[in-house]
């Protein structure tokens, strides 16, 4: 039998998620902070967890913080809000869990992600305050998708177009990162930092790459500026599937950019207010 862990510091959410899980036969247990559900991951063996990122005193963060270095982690489903999901998250949908929870849609998350193989080594949470997060996250889709979803938390309560943008900008940032710095190898980490403050929201992505130049990206669409075609003729003959518009999207939706001089870290602004 599964055993699987709740832990959510509203009740109702708790009730709901257990009454669901024990309906289809899994052993579930459920802590109402994460204090509480740190306690019970350290003594007892989670096939999956269920876990409310942002919860009084200690966050779901900090919980992956003080796991590190133990062998035998769970899989971990994020709970999210409804309002807290950006259209980047829809392509990673199996990794969380929205707010009010659709019976049907929980269960065939859980599934797959229980049958779902892994060798995806743990993201290593550096900084867990609120208003600045630091991670090290493994080069991998799963990785990044499970990264997504904690995002699209930290943003809840920006309004929907800087939330949309943001999202969508760190989302670009983030693959470009991973599939040609870190070469999809979950071996290699990517360092991810998320800053918060009254009037700005900053990440910050060094991939372990070497770098690039614009000038050697004749497939993107940046560096065609006035040509909007041309990228795409040349992705073509090379074999690239469409598309190549990520860093404009980038360059679109933020205040500021900045690239260190080997191109293989990013700073992107966004202005609050």
């Amino acid at each position: 039998m599964k055993r699987i862990l709740v832990a959510d510091d509203d009740s109702e959410t708790r009730k709901s998620l257990s009454k669901i899980l024990r309906d289809e036969k899994f052993a579930v247990s459920t802590a109402g902070n994460a204090r509480a559900a740190l306690n019970k991951l350290r003594k007892m063996h989670f096939d999956l967890a269920l876990l409310d990122v942002w919860m009084p005193q200690m966050s779901g963060l900090d919980v992956l913080k003080a796991l590190h270095g133990k062998k035998s982690l769970p899989k971990l489903l994020v709970i999210t809000p409804e309002d807290g999901r950006s259209g980047t998250i829809h392509q990673h949908a199996y990794q969380y869990v929205s707010k009010p929870v659709d019976r049907e849609t929980l269960l065939k998350l859980v599934r797959e992600y229980l049958g779902k193989k892994t060798s995806m080594p743990p993201i290593e949470v550096q900084s867990a305050r609120p208003e600045w997060v630091e991670l090290l996250v493994p080069c991998s889709l799963e990785a990044a998708g499970l990264l997504e979803a904690f995002m699209t938390q930290l943003n809840v309560g920006l309004p929907d177009e800087v939330r949309a943008s943001a999202g969508q900008a760190f989302h670009e940032l983030l693959m470009n990162a991973i599939e040609w710095g870190g070469k999809m190898n979950p071996k290699r980490r990517v360092r991810v930092s998320y800053l918060r403050g009254k009037r700005m929201l900053l990440y910050r992505i060094a991939d372990p790459g070497s770098g690039f130049k614009f000038a050697g990206l004749n497939h993107a669409a940046v560096t065609h500026t006035g040509e909007p075609t041309r990228h795409g003729r040349i992705r073509e003959r090379k074999g690239l599937r469409p598309g190549g518009f990520g860093l404009v999207l980038v360059k679109a939706n933020a205040d500021e950019l900045l690239y260190n001089d080997a191109q293989n870290e990013v700073v992107f602004v966004k202005y609050l207010g």
